[in-house]
């Protein structure tokens, strides 16, 4: 008999790019997600934000206000294959104000046939912004799909200017 699923909690965050819905246990952050506006919810109250989801409200604040650069939450992410599971813990290298492609992203994973997969994985990637798939190009530093939306890409790219640099590592 499988576990049963855990109650999740939400709150829902106003950004310079649109609502994010937050999704979490006792165990960890689940889910960031952009909602259109027609699926927008009331923003939660900082004194509403549920205790699971605090500190995942916090700091998604702190990135859209320029103090922080690197996330350090504790993730409870079960779903994905293995392969997307390997592929999010490669994505969550590409540090800050940086890009890679998804080439690069293959080349880490020791499959450089695996292109259009990585691809694929990237855009089920549970935790926009939190594991940063916006960082993510194509191999002649072209913006490619997001899940999000390219305009989300974009902005996001340039609000980690001027760090911004064309490649993975430095």
């Amino acid at each position: 008999m499988p576990a049963p699923a855990p109650d999740y909690a939400y709150s829902y965050l106003p950004t310079p790019i649109g609502q994010l819905e937050l999704r979490g246990s006792e165990a960890g952050l689940a889910a960031v997600t952009f909602l259109d506006e027609a699926q927008s919810q009331p923003n939660t109250a900082a004194a509403a934000v549920p205790a699971c989801l605090r500190e995942a409200h916090q700091q998604l604040q702190a990135y859209f206000g320029r103090e922080l650069r690197d996330f350090s939450l504790v993730y409870d992410v079960a779903r994905g294959t293995e392969f997307q599971q390997r592929v999010w813990q490669v994505l969550q290298q590409v540090g800050y104000g940086r890009t890679a492609s998804y080439l690069d992203l293959a080349r880490l994973l020791n499959n450089p046939g695996a292109v259009r997969a990585v691809g694929a994985a990237n855009g089920q990637n549970p935790l926009a912004i939190v594991w940063p798939c916006h960082r993510i190009i194509g191999a002649g530093g072209q913006l490619t799909g997001y899940a999000g939306g390219l305009p989300r890409k974009k902005w996001l790219l340039a609000h980690e200017q001027p760090a911004a640099q064309t490649s993975l590592f430095g």
